[in-house]
C-alpha cells in the first residue's frame, strides 16, 4: 500500500495544515467570526449571514465541524451552532507555536522579486 505524502511530515504540521485548510475560505472565516461574536449558541439560519446558498453554507459548516472548530446540536427542527472551545484553543496553540519560530527583520525583505 502506498503512503500519503502528508504522512511524511510531522503530526503537528499535519494537524495545523488541516486547521488552516478549514480556514481557507472567506465563508468559513465569516461563520467563525459570527459565532465568535455571540455570547450564546446560534439557533438561526446561518445562510442569513453568509451570502451563499443553503447547500454551500452547509458544506462549509461541515468542514468547520470536521476540523473541530465548531459544534452543532440538533434541537427539534433547528441546529444550534457554537464555536468549539477545544478546537479554537488547539488552533490558537498550534498557530502560535508554529509562528513563534519566525523572526524577520528588515534584512530579510527582498530587494527585487
Amino acid at each position: 500500500m502506498s503512503q500519503a505524502k502528508t504522512d511524511l511530515f510531522d503530526g503537528a504540521l499535519q494537524e495545523l495544515a488541516q486547521l488552516f485548510k478549514a480556514l481557507g475560505h472567506p465563508a468559513r472565516l465569516q461563520i467563525l467570526k459570527f459565532l465568535g461574536s455571540r455570547d450564546t449558541c446560534f439557533s438561526g439560519d446561518i445562510t442569513e449571514i453568509v451570502p451563499l446558498g443553503r447547500t454551500t453554507v452547509n458544506q462549509h459548516i461541515a468542514e468547520l465541524k470536521k476540523a473541530g472548530l465548531i459544534k452543532g446540536t440538533v434541537q427539534g427542527t433547528k441546529t444550534n451552532y457554537c464555536l468549539n472551545p477545544d478546537g479554537i484553543d488547539k488552533l490558537n496553540k498550534l498557530g502560535v507555536d508554529f509562528c513563534s519560530g519566525f523572526e524577520c527583520s528588515e534584512s530579510c525583505q527582498p530587494k527585487e522579486c
